[in-house]
């Protein structure tokens, strides 16, 4: 199976249900909300399944991509897909493994951008934004995007976070949040 992303580049996919892809609606909503704000920058994908969402964001200039995935076939494709896609300027590193433990092995680490997409019932929502704010992953100025079921899950209030927007689209739902500013928190 394959995907087209940015640039109409061909993605590979892995078979059946084991990963699920982020749309190409859901996609582009994500890059056009932070239009102007990945070039250069270091971006997480958790989750990262097919790693469509690093891989567009190679395309679109970030400086450094790193995804975390559970399943040793997807991270094997991801290397595969980051590789055509990343230009020389570029860094990225797949991880495998336990997402909350390969946070833990982050901290002191921080990224601009932090796409989330867990599979929807796995119940890893609250912990993972918990150790994400407790290992301060996130940069000062960096975003969170959650994707996730508009019906399943209500997003939690996170100490010095907000929600900067939400949207939904179909099945699926985009949580966005970022750090608070310092008067915000007084």
């Amino acid at each position: 199976m394959s995907l087209r992303i940015y640039g109409n580049r061909l993605l590979k996919t892995l078979p059946g249900q084991e990963t699920r892809p982020t749309s190409a609606r859901v996609r582009g909503a994500v890059f056009n909300i932070w239009q102007g704000k990945i070039d250069g920058c270091c971006w997480l994908d958790l989750c990262a399944g097919s790693g469509s969402m690093g891989a567009e964001a190679l395309c679109r200039g970030a400086r450094l991509v790193v995804g975390i995935e559970q399943s040793s076939k997807a991270c094997a494709m991801i290397k595969q897909n980051w590789q055509l896609v990343a230009n020389t300027n570029q860094k990225f590193e797949v991880l495998r493994g336990n997402v909350l433990q390969q946070l833990k092995n982050l901290s002191g680490k921080q990224f601009d951008k932090i796409y989330f997409d867990p599979p929807y019932a796995s119940g890893l929502y609250q912990p993972v934004l918990e150790a994400i704010a407790h290992y301060q992953i996130l940069d000062a100025d960096g975003e969170i995007a959650v994707e996730h079921s508009p019906q399943a899950w209500e997003p939690p209030e996170i100490p010095n976070w907000e929600i900067s927007h939400q949207k939904v689209y179909g099945n699926t739902a985009l949580t966005f949040y970022r750090t608070m500013e310092l008067e915000e928190m007084e």
